[in-house]
C-alpha cells in the first residue's frame, strides 16, 4: 500500500506511548473510534495520504499493545489485523500478533505471523527464533530448521537457536547438519545437558557407542540422575554388550520412575542376555503392564517364555504363552516378517 519506514514508525510509536504514559494519571486511556470488526473505509485509500494511513496503523498497534497488557487478547488481535490491513508491511504488528497467538497456543497461526514479520524485517532475530520455536512445537521440522538457521546467522552466539537447529535437523535425519549445530550449542553452553544428550543420540545413529556413552555420561553429570538420560545411557551399554552395567543403571532408573516402560523393556533384554530368564519375564510383564501397546516388550516377553519352554522339555504352557505374546506384538505392529516366521516355526 505504501512504503514502510521503520525508523519513522518506531518514532511515532514512541511518541504515542509516551503520551499515554504522561496523561494516564489524569484521564482514561484513549478509546479508539474505529470498530475493529468494521471495514477500513473510514479513510478510503483513494483520499487518505500514506502518512495518515501509517498514523492509523501505528495507533491500532498501540491499542493492541494496551489490550494485550490487559489480557484482552482477542481484541488485541483485531487491532493488529486492522494495523496490518492499513500497512501490509508492518513487521512489528505481525511480530506482536505472533507473540499473542503463541500465548494462546495457536501455533500454526503464530508461525504464519512470525513468518510475515521476518519477511518484512529480515534482520529480526526475535521473529526468526520464535518462528523456529512454534514450528518445532507443531513438528514442522523443515520450516523450523530454516528459521533457526536464519536466527543463528543473525546471532552466532545464541545457544537456544543452535540447539533448536540441531534438534530439528535430527528429526529430519540430517545428522551431519545436526551434529554441526549440536557441537556449536555445546561450545556456547558447556554446562547444559541438552547438547550432550543430542550428541549421544547422534553417535548412536552412527553406531559409535563409545562416543555415545561418553556424551550420555556427561549429560548425567550435568543434569543429575535423570531417568530419561539413564535409559539412553543404558541403551548404549546394551548395544556395546555391557549388559551388567545396563542392568544396574536401568534398575536405578526404575527406582526413580516406576512407570517407565522403556526401562523395564531394556532391563528385560539385559536379563535375557545375562541368562536371567525368570527375571526377564518379570521385567517384560512390568513393561506391558505400564504400556499394553509396547510391541517390543510383547515380543521380548514371548522370547523369554519360549526360552523357558525349551529349558523345561518344551513346556506346552510356556510355548502357548510365547506364541500368544508374539501374536499380540504382530497385531500392534504387523510389519515383523521375522516374528511371523518364528510363530509359524513354533506353532507346529
Amino acid at each position: 500500500m505504501f512504503k514502510n519506514s521503520m525508523p519513522t514508525m518506531l518514532f511515532v510509536i514512541i511518541i504515542l506511548v509516551s503520551g499515554i504514559v504522561c496523561f494516564s494519571g489524569c484521564e482514561l486511556p484513549r478509546q479508539s473510534t474505529v470498530d475493529p470488526n468494521g471495514p477500513v473505509a473510514e479513510y478510503p485509500e483513494s483520499t487518505a495520504s500514506p502518512e495518515a494511513l501509517q498514523e492509523r496503523a501505528v495507533g491500532a498497534y498501540v491499542d493492541a499493545m494496551m489490550l494485550n497488557d490487559l489480557n484482552e487478547r482477542e481484541q488485541a488481535i483485531r487491532k493488529l489485523n486492522l494495523a496490518i490491513e492499513l500497512d501490509s508491511k508492518f513487521s512489528l504488528a505481525y511480530s506482536l500478533k505472533g507473540d499473542i497467538l503463541q500465548g494462546m497456543e495457536k501455533y500454526e497461526d503464530s508461525a504464519n505471523a512470525y513468518e510475515q514479520a521476518a519477511i518484512h524485517d529480515p534482520w529480526s532475530f526475535k521473529d526468526f527464533f520464535n518462528l523456529g520455536k512454534v514450528c518445532q512445537v507443531i513438528k514442522q521440522w523443515t520450516r523450523a530448521a530454516k528459521a533457526f538457521v536464519s536466527a543463528c546467522k543473525l546471532d552466532p552466539q545464541h545457544y537456544r537457536a543452535h540447539l533448536g537447529a540441531a534438534q530439528c535437523y535430527y528429526e529430519l535425519k540430517a545428522y551431519d547438519d545436526s551434529l554441526t549445530y549440536a557441537e556449536k550449542a555445546k561450545e556456547l553452553d558447556p554446562n547444559s545437558a541438552d547438547p550432550e544428550l543430542l550428541l549421544g543420540d547422534l553417535f548412536e545413529v552412527r553406531k559409535d557407542h563409545t562416543q555415545a556413552i561418553n556424551a550420555y555420561r556427561r549429560a548425567l553429570e550435568l543434569e543429575g540422575n535423570n531417568p530419561s538420560v539413564m535409559v539412553s545411557l543404558a541403551r548404549a551399554y546394551l548395544r556395546s554388550g555391557r549388559y551388567s552395567s545396563a542392568k544396574e543403571l536401568l534398575a536405578g532408573a526404575i527406582a526413580m520412575d516406576p512407570e517407565n516402560s522403556m526401562a523395564y523393556q531394556y532391563l528385560g533384554f539385559a536379563q535375557l542376555k545375562l541368562k536371567e530368564t525368570i527375571e526377564a519375564i518379570k521385567s517384560y510383564r512390568q513393561a506391558v503392564e505400564v504400556d499394553e501397546n509396547d510391541w517390543m516388550a510383547r515380543k521380548g516377553l514371548g522370547v523369554a517364555y519360549m526360552l523357558m519352554a525349551m529349558k523345561n522339555q518344551n513346556d506346552e504352557k510356556m510355548r502357548v504363552l510365547a506364541i500368544e505374546q508374539w501374536n499380540i506384538s504382530l497385531q500392534i505392529k504387523p510389519q515383523q516378517p521375522k516374528l511371523s516366521q518364528l510363530i509359524d516355526r513354533y506353532s507346529n
